[in-house]
């Protein structure tokens, strides 16, 4: 369910009755990009004590580790520290090997399924609302991302929808926000050291991720998941790595 109301708002409005309406049932989600930097900033203004937590998928580059640490000196707000379940790991792993998601489409949609989507799902149960940085413009699959909707049991919260890259970065420059160091090396999206990978002149800021992959939604599952023979395929993948878990 979309919240309509809330399209003409903006990102400080927004931020500033999700705090109220949901208190401590609300947490920043946040792979210390600079959108979710962005968030960050702008809601440790609103209310300091805000909570924020990371997926640590057992794959990101130090440089990610650092911004935990930088959050916290910085913020003062001790970064949630999310994990998969050990033993789906270890069953994905066994069955396919640690750097599966070269193979095919669905079987890196399987690690990014047991090491991210998952993590998630088990923490948005706790939580009332979860905000994300997410922008329409940053692909073709997010351009229709609403600023308030209903999604995985939790009012899901995207305050920097309508933003564009340049006004992330103006924030930044203004409020001298905290920068994540792989953007000095070239990247423009950041997630697994495995899966990304800096972009080359002329391509989008999604292009470094999954960038073996030919025609494919440059989404690991967390917020769209895209149709076809690669999701099916998906779900038999995630029935055997949780039944040889449970074996």
């Amino acid at each position: 369910m979309q919240y309509y109301e809330f399209e003409a708002a903006t990102a400080e409005q927004i931020l500033t009755w999700a705090l109220d309406e949901f208190g401590g049932g609300l947490a920043i989600s946040t792979s210390f990009q600079k959108e979710g930097m962005v968030v960050i900033d702008m809601a440790s203004r609103i209310a300091p004590a805000v909570r924020v937590f990371t997926i640590d998928t057992g794959r990101l580059p130090e440089e990610t580790y650092r911004m935990i640490d930088t959050v916290r000196e910085r913020y003062g707000i001790q970064v949630e520290v999310v994990f998969p379940d050990a033993s789906e790991v270890a069953s994905m792993v066994s069955s396919h090997g640690p750097n599966l998601f070269y193979r095919e489409v669905s079987s890196r949609m399987l690690c990014c399924h047991i090491r991210k989507v998952r993590p998630l799902e088990r923490k948005l149960a706790t939580l009332k609302a979860w905000v994300v940085g997410l922008r329409r413009s940053q692909g073709e699959s997010r351009r229709g991302v609403p600023k308030v909707e209903t999604a995985s049991g939790a009012v899901k919260i995207s305050p920097l929808a309508d933003w564009s890259a340049a006004d992330v970065d103006r924030y930044i420059r203004d409020f001298q926000v905290p920068v994540h160091p792989l953007y000095e090396r070239g990247y423009t999206s950041i997630g697994c050291a495995p899966c990304t990978r800096p972009v080359m002149p002329g391509e989008d800021e999604r292009a470094g991720r999954w960038w073996w992959e030919q025609d494919e939604s440059k989404e690991c599952g967390i917020h769209f998941l895209p149709n076809g023979q690669a999701v099916r395929r998906l779900d038999v993948l995630v029935n055997e790595v949780l039944s040889v878990k449970g074996a």
